[in-house]
């Protein structure tokens, strides 16, 4: 495939233009030509032309198709982001499209597009890509509202999500440093005209470090999660780092007669979902307390409840999880707070009273599958 440029505009007369050619010697400056030669000979998902402003990227995505296919769309200002996404779409499509780009902060799916960040806006940019599900599609300034970190993972989750879809999607960026991340089927270079095929470099890995702490992390990460109660008595916390940088937290308690542990309070910071920290993260915990390495010195398996889609989709695709439980709705809190009353005193506290539709996970490894349901 050959695409030709040739964009001419008025040569001015002015005298400030004038005065501009004579003192830097600038001859033809009306007029901008480029020509690219793009040998893609093999079936492909994801393409990227990367290169400086102005050196012809978004007039290569114009011509890319036989037709303009820039991503660009209407955003209602009175309906929330989860009713514009994939109005026929069921609704687990939707928040997996959501969560597939990183996108996995409940409280943004509440809002209009218009009041979101730059960087929320971006995300639900892709996520509509991803449930309008065209054959082909060019998306322009890819991660360029964004900082290089979440740049980088928003990268990776959209290529991810985008190969399951399938189709064809042309990125244009100024930032070569999602490339790696990024991972695409061809690269474009307008800066040198350079073309490269299919690329095989490896992704760069993410250290994650996770220390044990208590509840003094938890005031970062509470924004972002989806319920607002207190803190789960007797819990030990868990935080991952990378680089330094807070990006995961869990809470891990035990159920009676310290058989098994439960884990909950589960958050990934907006900017690095979509990246798989936050399973990785979950299965790191639940395997050291598997192993014995708890407060108790005894090996437990983890029982988790989530009501998060994404979450709870990821879960039943994994080996080592197997679904137990799935309640629509939460059980009478007042019979709850009465039984929490008799045995513990003063704790009025009750759970359930609710109408989401709960579902329970059991982290399992070897031929440990009782429970399985």
């Amino acid at each position: 495939m050959k695409i030709t440029i040739d964009h001419v505009s008025p040569e001015f007369e002015s005298y400030r233009a004038a005065r501009v050619r004579n003192l830097f010697n600038v001859e033809g400056a009306h007029r901008f030509k480029l020509e690219v030669d793009l040998p893609i000979a093999e079936a492909w998902s994801v393409g990227l032309v990367v290169g400086p402003s102005g050196s012809g990227k978004t007039s290569i995505g114009r011509r890319f198709f036989d037709r303009d296919r820039f991503a660009s769309f209407d955003w209602p200002t009175d309906r929330p982001l989860i009713d514009v996404l994939g109005p026929a779409l069921a609704f687990d499509d939707v928040t997996a499209a959501l969560s597939a780009v990183g996108l996995g902060s409940v409280p943004s799916w509440l809002r209009p597009f218009h009041v979101l960040s730059n960087g929320e806006q971006f995300r639900a940019t892709l996520a509509r890509v991803l449930c309008e599900g065209p054959a082909e599609v060019v998306i322009d300034e890819f991660t360029s509202v964004v900082d290089r970190q979440v740049a980088r993972i928003d990268a990776l989750a959209f290529g991810k999500a985008w190969r399951r879809a399938g189709g064809r999607a042309v990125l244009l960026s100024c930032h070569y440093d999602i490339i790696d991340w990024l991972q695409p089927d061809w690269v474009v270079d307008t800066a040198t005209g350079a073309f490269t095929g299919r690329y095989l470099r490896r992704r760069p890995e993410i250290a994650l470090e996770i220390c044990k702490t208590g509840w003094e992390w938890w005031r970062y990460f509470e924004p972002h999660h989806y319920l607002k109660v207190p803190n789960a008595i007797a819990a030990r916390c868990y935080v991952g780092f990378v680089d330094g940088e807070p990006v995961a937290h869990m809470a891990m308690s035990t159920r009676p007669g310290l058989k098994e542990a439960r884990a909950c309070r589960l958050v990934v910071m907006p900017e690095w979902q979509g990246a798989g920290i936050g399973v990785r993260f979950l299965n790191a915990v639940c395997a050291a307390w598997r192993r014995g390495e708890n407060p108790y010195g005894r090996p437990m398996p983890t029982l988790i409840n989530t009501a998060h889609p994404g979450l709870a989709n990821a879960l039943r695709r994994h080996p080592l999880w197997t679904q137990v439980s799935a309640s629509l709705c939460g059980a009478n809190k007042a019979k709850s707070a009465e039984k929490i009353s008799r045995s513990a005193g003063k704790i009025k506290a009750g759970y359930g009273g609710h109408f989401r539709a709960v579902q329970g996970f059991r982290y399992i490894d070897g031929g440990d599958m009782e429970g399985n349901g």
